[in-house]
């Protein structure tokens, strides 16, 4: 194959910094010890830039790109090859995210069941994908190219355009939601599959996309002593390079165990965020990062009744013996119906703005690199 020509990378967008806005960046631990090593310590000279992709691209053109057995949207493909900032986005909250928890919510009001089932998951899908586009957009507004990922058909593909945004939307819970473990059979069997984090994760770092925007992650479930129920977002978190960010773990899990998990340290920019990214990929420690995104101000209020809500939720799944798979989608509903909707409503504004940090991390990292390509004498961190 034909070496490709060099391109001229044109200017990036730069987007101004939130003042007083806090990232945590978790780097999951690996050494038995329980000591905490603070994120000066990578601090070197200058790291001279050598991007490389994970794979070779085997065809370009208008159509989508071919990458071995991955299916890469032109845009995405295009950002790739000029070192654009691109943010990956998993799948799973357009087919399986939203449209349980406003089905909860609509049982509130209403009585007849059949009615309720019908009307609310045709109405979830629609809110699901509203949310997926509105997302987008942001990225979009704030200069970085999204790239949804799903299986669609057998074939993995990186960045969906509306069509397949539509299509995966009216699959809902009938396009498999995808986790690592469980990308090879629906490869394999031709099926839909909505990717979780995991898979995402997997995918994204295989063309070469840095960075992740979610809403909240999996950690070590309440019991996990005795259940051991630790999700696979943590594990993915420690084999594969890639900067998640979220707005944390999910508060349904056990929180002070899910740090114990993790290593903590504190950024308070997204040029901070970017550079601890680069001098991850550059030093080839092979482990990725959780970034977690503070809530904003006016929704800190709802999280104090969520929380609230979550305590009472627990106790009820004691009570019912609900456990295993059954506890997370029983208390994301007990916790919906508690709050009036408020928690769904809450989620949706961290996911906006989780997307909002991400772009300005996505394009931070894409200067540094660009700033280094230039041999501007910068350090890594």
């Amino acid at each position: 194959m034909p070496e490709l020509p060099p391109l001229r990378r044109p200017p990036l967008p730069r987007c101004p910094v939130p003042r007083e806005s806090h990232f945590l960046s978790f780097s999951r631990r690996f050494d038995s010890a329980r000591e905490r090593r603070p994120c000066g310590a990578l601090t070197s000279a200058s790291l001279a830039e050598h991007w490389e992709l994970h794979a070779v691209w085997s065809r370009m053109g208008q159509n989508d790109s071919i990458l071995g057995s991955l299916k890469i949207a032109p845009d995405v493909n295009d950002a790739l090859l000029r070192g654009n900032p691109v943010v990956a986005l998993e799948s799973t909250i357009i087919s399986h995210g939203k449209h349980a928890m406003f089905l909860s919510m609509l049982t509130l009001y209403n009585t007849n069941c059949r009615n309720i089932n019908a009307h609310g998951l045709a109405w979830g899908s629609f809110h699901n994908l509203q949310t997926a586009k509105e997302v987008q957009a942001i990225l979009k507004a704030n200069g970085a190219v999204p790239a949804t990922i799903a299986i669609l058909d057998g074939v993995p593909c990186i960045g969906l355009n509306n069509e397949q945004l539509e299509r995966l939307a009216k699959l809902g819970s009938k396009a498999q939601k995808t986790a690592r473990r469980d990308i090879s059979h629906v490869v394999a069997s031709g099926g839909n599959g909505a990717t979780t984090v995991s898979a995402t994760m997997f995918f994204a770092s295989k063309v070469g996309i840095p960075v992740f925007v979610t809403g909240g992650v999996g950690g070590v479930h309440r019991h996990a002593e005795t259940t051991m129920d630790i999700s696979s977002d943590l594990t993915e978190l420690g084999k594969t390079p890639m900067a998640v960010i979220s707005a944390g773990v999910k508060s349904i899990l056990d929180i002070p165990r899910t740090l114990e998990y993790l290593a903590p340290c504190r950024l308070d920019t997204p040029e901070q965020c970017a550079r601890l990214i680069y001098a991850n990929m550059k030093l080839g420690l092979g482990s990725g990062m959780l970034i977690a995104v503070p809530a904003p101000e006016e929704h800190v209020a709802a999280g104090n009744a969520i929380e609230s809500a979550i305590k009472k939720a627990l106790e009820e799944a004691k009570v019912n013996n609900v456990a295993g798979n059954a506890a997370t989608p029983f208390l994301l509903s007990r916790v919906n119906e508690l709050t009036g909707g408020a928690s769904l409503l809450a989620n949706i504004a961290l996911v906006k703005n989780n997307a909002l940090i991400g772009a300005r991390i996505a394009v931070a990292l894409a200067d540094l690199r660009r700033s280094l390509k230039n041999g501007q004498p910068r350090s890594a961190l």
